[in-house]
């Protein structure tokens, strides 16, 4: 037996004595009253998985849990795909409902797909250990093991329900329970990065699913199909799901108001502090279902040292103030980008999810970096410009000194369009940097990230980059009002004469 092999058996040994300890009984139960106690709960699915499954259920489920439980549970016949986000407990609550179907005599043959007959065995794992050591199953519904038929992968239950796991690729033929095929289909984790990079490879594992893996299913009996996963990339055997799902649910980590989505379980520090271990690239295909084409238009960044103030040109300081005052939703981005001969550097970046009143402390910052040197302030132009506006004059007669900050009235085109056609030529031939002395610091690390993360329709943050353009696109307009006033002023010399 390998380390690896041991390893797993002392977790399985762990899980078992778990479930054990979780699931006491009272064997002095009258029977009448055990029938009772079992009507009740099975009327009532939400009471059923936390007396069977109280290792699972210790937090209280989500809206969106119990909705999609009351999807299941009403329509026998249903094809949904599940996007939650890692720590929403989509293998769980799927685990919990399937067992509850299984055992109220509903469904009686599963198939548990994965993208390898190592990882769905692994999937199926917990259906079976707390079918075989579960104490309130056991006493509730009896002795669930049927010797003979009871391996890791693919067993039966005295009450005749076939459990079997599939890797992609795999014959399913033959997936028969006696003569009842396949009324429970799930799909679980059946993506991978591998496949995702390579669009044959995930038009042959579709082909796969339509035609060998639900093809397993009767016509005429009714039969659940349930996709458990994340969007892990633009082509993928999830998002081709959605297209013939009856029902498509994106949960991620935390809602449209930037709220913790489950916090009976995930408090908003720990989220933070999951999220802050993470690169930008990663937190967002794992925990908000967006994935990021890393590299595919800024592949890396440069960086150089600043130089001091009085060696640039000119100086813009550029700020876009997202939309909402919040924490945990777009980027506030203010930078600092100085022009020294055809360079541009970005000499400070600050860029975060936090306050406006956060945001106009960083330009008291700049203005002191900045010193006596000649300097323009902008900021985007958006709706809630005045009451922005405001908060830059409060600060002002609090400090003592305004903030000469103005809008950037430019009618813009497509935002995508504008950081790749300015900055990717920049970046490409050197004339680019961030600057050296601050690698170090959390923002010009979260502006390196969100330039890497740059991808057509991408749903990636962008509030950096497109402050960073919009500074180097004043700078550009500023060097053009300059030349056209010398060369107005040339044409005048010219014409006296």
């Amino acid at each position: 037996m390998t380390q690896e092999d041991r390893d797993a058996w002392q977790s399985w040994k762990e899980l078992i004595k778990n479930i054990q300890d979780a699931t006491d009984v009272d064997e002095t139960e009258p029977i009448r009253q055990k029938e009772l106690r079992k009507q009740r709960l099975e009327a009532h699915p939400e009471e059923w998985f936390h007396y069977y499954f109280p290792k699972y259920t210790f937090a209280a489920p989500a809206p969106f849990h119990t909705a999609a439980t009351e999807r299941v549970l009403d329509n026998p016949e249903w094809y949904e795909v599940r996007i939650w986000s890692r720590e929403l407990a989509k293998s769980t609550r799927t685990m919990m409902e399937v067992i509850y179907l299984c055992l109220t005599g509903k469904k009686k043959h599963v198939l548990l797909i994965s993208n390898s007959l190592l990882n769905a065995a692994r999937l199926l794992m917990p259906y079976k250990l707390n079918l075989e050591y579960n104490r309130r199953i056991i006493h509730d519904y009896g002795q669930q093991e049927q010797a003979g038929r009871w391996q890791a992968g693919e067993f039966v239950t005295i009450g005749g329900v076939a459990f079997r796991a599939l890797g992609a690729g795999q014959s399913p033929r033959g997936a028969r329970n006696e003569e009842a095929r396949p009324d429970v289909l799930l799909f679980d984790d059946i993506d991978t990065d591998v496949d995702c990079r390579n669009p044959e490879l995930i038009a042959h594992k579709w082909k796969w699913v339509e035609e060998a893996a639900i093809g397993t299913r009767s016509i005429s009996h009714a039969t659940l199909i349930i996709f458990c996963g994340n969007r892990i990339a633009a082509d993928c055997c999830i998002e081709r799901a959605c297209k013939l799902a009856d029902h498509v649910e994106e949960i991620n980590i935390r809602d449209a108001n930037g709220a913790s989505s489950w916090p009976q379980k995930n408090s908003e520090l720990d989220i933070d502090r999951v999220l802050s271990q993470k690169s930008y690239a990663s937190a967002q295909k794992e925990y908000f279902n967006n994935p990021v084409m890393e590299g595919s238009v800024f592949k890396e960044m440069a960086y150089k040292p600043a130089r001091h103030m009085s060696d640039y040109t000119l100086l813009v300081c550029y700020t876009d103030p997202s939309f909402k005052d919040s924490k945990k939703n777009d980027y506030k981005a203010t930078v600092l980008v100085g022009k020294w001969q055809d360079e541009f550097h970005i000499i400070k970046c600050y860029l975060d999810q936090t306050t406006t009143a956060r945001m106009v402390q960083w330009h008291y910052t700049i203005m002191d970096i900045v010193g006596q040197q000649a300097c323009y302030y902008y900021m985007e132009q958006v709706f809630l410009q005045d009451i922005l506006l405001k908060e830059f004059y409060e600060a002002g007669k609090a400090q003592n000194r305004m903030v000469p900050i103005a809008g950037d009235r430019r009618s813009k085109p497509d935002k995508f369009t504008r950081i790749e056609s300015l900055l990717e030529p920049l970046n490409r031939n050197g004339k680019l940097f961030l600057n050296q002395y601050e690698k170090q610091n959390p923002h010009m690390q979260r502006l390196e990230e969100q330039f890497v993360a740059l991808a057509p329709k991408s749903r990636a943050h962008d509030d950096g980059p497109d402050a960073v353009e919009g500074a180097i696109w004043m700078m550009n307009s500023k060097v053009s009002l300059t030349k056209s006033d010398l060369m107005v002023k040339q044409n005048l010399k010219t014409s006296r004469y």
